[in-house]
């Protein structure tokens, strides 16, 4: 457990994100490595959907940080938002422990996949590691990370 004088960024780090854009294709996170927090969440964000448009999101996992044997995380996919359901400018929170993965089975790398279709939506997310196993959780920031205030 942290003392209370440990700021929220040294327990807190964004290991990875999917860039605020337009898309109309799947988009991904690199492969992240679970082992270097106890606990994730991923923040999903749309804004104004296209036309009919839908977005689906989940979480896999995989063997290497190059993805090797990729497979879905039973759970960890969102209900479809959908430009028909009023699901313009909405956020998704997905939780992810280490014991989701199969990690008896060598799987201890995830990525976050969004799949906008139909038509191009404004979307954009960033995954969070919460408790760092080692250090302080900004020594695991994503290189995106420009700077830490205060």
């Amino acid at each position: 457990m942290f003392p209370m004088s440990v700021k929220p960024s040294q327990r807190v780090s964004v290991v990875d994100v999917i860039n605020p854009q337009s898309a109309n294709a799947v988009q991904t996170t690199g492969w992240i490595d679970a082992s270097k927090f106890h606990n994730y969440m991923a923040v999903l964000m749309v804004g104004a959907l296209g036309a009919s448009a839908t977005v689906d999101a989940k979480i896999q996992q995989a063997t290497s940080s190059g993805g090797a044997g990729a497979k879905d995380i039973a759970g960890k996919a969102v209900t479809q938002l959908t430009k028909v359901g009023t699901d313009d400018n909405k956020q998704v929170l997905i939780n992810l422990k280490q014991d989701d993965l199969d990690m008896n089975n060598g799987f201890k790398f995830f990525q976050l996949s969004m799949t906008p279709a139909v038509a191009a939506c404004l979307i954009g997310a960033a995954v969070l590691g919460f408790d760092p196993r080692y250090d302080f959780a900004t020594d695991n920031d994503a290189t995106t990370v420009d700077e830490v205030v205060g």
